[in-house]
């Protein structure tokens, strides 16, 4: 009896160390990459730091400059609010409009599908971004099209709210990933619901806003949370778009390119962390309230439908 509990003991460590050794990389990568600088970044946030001189302790006073003695750091925080709170709906909104869509019976509707999550595989990218400039220049296609129409161009780089609308258009044109999660939705509603529902003589809003809403809103949550999340790190488009700048008159100083600037162009790298955990606080509120508002417009069919 002895020798086999032994023997079970040494098959249960051999089973143990196993397991250790297939989780030992996400354990050690986030222990390097996420845990120990994140703690760093902390401490950083309470100290003068220029990367060229020890840090230096100074309390909570890059927290009180954001929100005293920093007109711009309260500038970049109301264009990201306005990206977030107009970009994220139109995105989805859009998103939903073009699963449904592709919720159809086809031959070709793999090619489509693929065809409109391509955007969101290359949307973030330099090449995009450089594309987008060009799209939106003096003389790019889109002012080309308003003088098709007899209307005259925009100073889409001269107008600090015509370039915000232009990196809000390029963030809902990435629309392919949360319309996959919806088109993975719409799937799993039964067809049924549909007909009977048509039986009873209810038209397409109404069966949209009383079986497709209800039954897709876990989905709708689930999309809300992540691109708000996005939306709150956005960096590349606006850096690509400005130049780094920022520009027009700080139009499109979105919150992470100005922690860019600052950590990295100033070498205010205490300051920069100091606006990254204020960032998280930010994204950690936001989050919070949609899951508790979620409790009154979320149907879950496992809570009856509450």
């Amino acid at each position: 009896m002895a020798f086999k509990k032994k023997k079970l003991t040494g098959r249960s460590l051999r089973s143990n160390l196993t397991g250790y050794a297939f989780i030992s990389p996400f354990v050690i990568g986030f222990l390097c990459f996420t845990l120990i600088p994140m703690i760093i970044s902390l401490y950083l946030s309470f100290t003068k730091y220029n990367l060229f001189a020890p840090p230096k302790w100074i309390g909570f006073d890059n927290y009180i400059k954001m929100f005293s003695n920093d007109p711009k750091y309260l500038h970049s925080l109301k264009v990201t609010l306005l990206y977030v709170f107009i970009g994220v709906p139109l995105r989805l909104t859009f998103a939903l409009f073009v699963a449904m869509i592709l919720n159809t019976k086809s031959r070709m509707i793999g090619a489509y599908r693929t065809t409109y999550y391509l955007p969101s595989i290359i949307g973030g990218s330099v090449a995009v971004s450089i594309m987008w400039r060009n799209i939106f220049s003096d003389t790019g296609i889109i002012n080309g099209m308003l003088g098709f129409f007899g209307l005259g161009p925009v100073s889409w780089f001269g107008n600090p709210s015509a370039a915000l609308i232009m990196l809000i258009t390029l963030s809902v044109w990435q629309f392919g990933s949360s319309m996959l999660i919806f088109l993975a939705g719409l799937k799993n509603i039964p067809g049924e619901m549909y007909e009977a529902a048509s039986v009873d003589g209810a038209g397409f809003f109404r069966k949209f806003f009383k079986i497709t809403m209800p039954l897709l809103s876990s989905v709708i949550l689930f999309n809300l949370v992540m691109q708000t999340i996005s939306a709150f790190m956005t960096f590349v488009p606006a850096y690509i778009i400005s130049k780094g700048e920022g520009g027009p008159m700080d139009g499109t100083m979105l919150y992470s390119l100005y922690l860019f600037r600052q950590a990295f162009m100033f070498n205010n790298m205490g300051y920069a962390s100091a606006m990254a955990w204020v960032m998280l606080l930010l994204v950690g509120i936001m989050t919070g309230i949609l899951f508790k508002t979620s409790k009154s417009w979320v149907f879950y069919e496992s809570e009856g439908g509450k």
